[in-house]
């Protein structure tokens, strides 16, 4: 048996099916469009194919964060149980889920002594930060204790690399991450910027790549550059990517060329509805464990 219950949001942008065959009850974020809420319920009410049509013909989503009542009826049915909880948050620096996660767990520790309920920042966002979960998943399975895997999980959220580049900077514009001049400038000349999550959990820009081609192999050699063991890699590596499946499985087959050891194949998610809200289509995201993240 489990020696605590694991729980994180559904921005960490892994299927359904990953969340039910792991165990791992989640909190759902908003986005909405035209006054109308909707929840980023892993694609059950629309699909990424709908969600995304609606974006590039014009639709502008916005969201909205867990709220501590939320987190409490996720995890009030835990506690009453008996059952620790440890919970992964989206990154600090792109929410304030993080902050409103440790008033409900100050909340029901104070309702429920005994209990405990701790909190990860995962300074990580859409599969990076699924993969972390993934990895807390694995060691609870071992049967760490909650202090251990809490423990664990401080220890190497940083280790988890997000690179990314986009094909469509159109929600980057809407965003304010790329100026409206230099995105005009940028998709006249198809320019590809490739970003990384730094030390904070923050997006940031790194290079301007001229094509995708160039952009997918930029992003491979970060992972040659940063992951554990260089090319003999051994661990686990995911995918993000929203509407542009083609781009995604051209990086998966350069990163199985380039790293044989990993550790079964890359998967590829789609990036859900509240990240998607601020990428828009086009974007592919590489994750992996590598080097301690800097600035």
């Amino acid at each position: 048996m489990p020696t605590f219950t694991l729980t994180c949001c559904s921005t960490a942008d892994r299927p359904r099916d990953f969340f039910e065959s792991r165990g791992i009850p989640y909190a759902c974020f908003h986005w909405n469009e035209g006054g109308v809420d909707h929840l980023d319920d892993l694609y059950q009410s629309i699909s990424p194919e709908s969600f995304y049509a609606a974006v590039k013909a014009g639709g502008e989503p916005t969201t909205s964060q867990v709220g501590v009542g939320e987190y409490l009826e996720l995890w009030e049915p835990i506690v009453a149980l008996g059952s620790d909880v440890l919970h992964i948050t989206l990154s600090s620096g792109l929410s304030g889920a993080y902050n409103s996660a440790c008033v409900a767990a100050a909340q029901l520790e104070e309702a429920y002594p005994g209990r405990r309920v701790r909190v990860v920042d995962s300074l990580g966002a859409s599969s990076g930060y699924g993969m972390l979960v993934d990895y807390v998943a694995d060691l609870r399975d071992a049967g760490a204790s909650l202090d251990k895997a809490y423990e664990w999980a401080l220890a190497h959220r940083l280790n988890v690399h997000h690179w990314f580049f986009s094909t469509d900077l159109t929600s980057y514009i809407r965003g304010g991450r790329v100026s409206r001049v230099s995105g005009f400038v940028g998709t006249a000349l198809r320019i590809c910027p490739v970003l990384n999550m730094n030390d904070e959990g923050k997006l940031i820009p790194r290079d301007k790549i001229r094509t995708k081609g160039k952009a997918a192999k930029d992003v491979v050699a970060r992972m040659l550059e940063h992951a554990e063991g260089g090319a003999a890699y051994a661990g686990k590596c995911a995918i993000s990517m929203s509407a542009c499946r083609e781009d995604a499985e051209h990086v998966r087959d350069l990163v199985e060329a380039q790293f044989p050891a990993l550790a079964g194949k890359v998967t590829i998610n789609d990036i859900g509805t509240v990240i998607g809200s601020h990428t828009g289509p086009g974007t592919v995201a590489l994750f992996f464990m590598g080097d301690t993240r800097g600035r």
